[in-house]
C-alpha cells in the first residue's frame, strides 16, 4: 500500500510560481509512474502532468505545457510539480497519484491517490 502526501499549495498572484511536492511511503517508489491531476470547483478531475518510473518520459496537458514541469527524485521518494506563470484558471485542488506501471496518463490507470493540496491563483 502506498501513501501519498502533497504539500506546497497556497495562494499566489497571477504570473507567480509554486512548487508542489508529493512524498510517497509504503511502496517501491521507483517502480511507480507518478502523476498530478487537478479538480476545480464544479468541474471534473483533469490530468495535469505525469512522469515515468525512471523519470525519462514526461507528459503534460496542453493547458500547462511550457509552464509546468514535473520531476521526481527516487532517492527521496518524492515527485514535484513546478508551476510557473500561474493563471486564475489554474485554481484547483491538486492531487498526486501513483500507478503500478512504467507510465500512465489516464486517471483510471492510477492505483493510489493523495488527499490533495489547494492552489489558488488570484487575478
Amino acid at each position: 500500500q502506498v501513501q501519498l502526501a502533497e504539500s506546497g499549495g497556497g495562494l499566489v498572484q497571477a504570473g507567480g510560481s509554486l512548487r508542489l511536492s508529493c512524498a510517497a511511503s509504503g511502496g517501491t517508489f521507483s517502480s511507480y509512474a507518478m502523476g498530478w491531476f487537478r479538480q476545480a470547483p464544479g468541474k471534473e478531475r483533469e490530468f495535469v502532468a505525469a512522469i515515468s518510473w525512471s523519470g525519462g518520459s514526461t507528459y503534460y496537458a496542453a493547458s500547462v505545457k511550457g509552464r509546468f514541469t514535473i520531476s521526481r527524485d527516487n532517492a527521496k521518494n518524492t515527485v514535484y510539480l513546478q508551476m510557473n506563470s500561474l493563471k486564475p484558471e489554474d485554481t484547483a485542488v491538486y492531487y498526486c497519484a501513483a500507478a503500478k506501471r512504467l507510465h500512465a496518463v489516464r486517471g483510471v490507470e492510477y492505483d493510489y491517490w493523495g488527499q490533495g493540496t489547494q492552489v489558488t491563483v488570484s487575478s
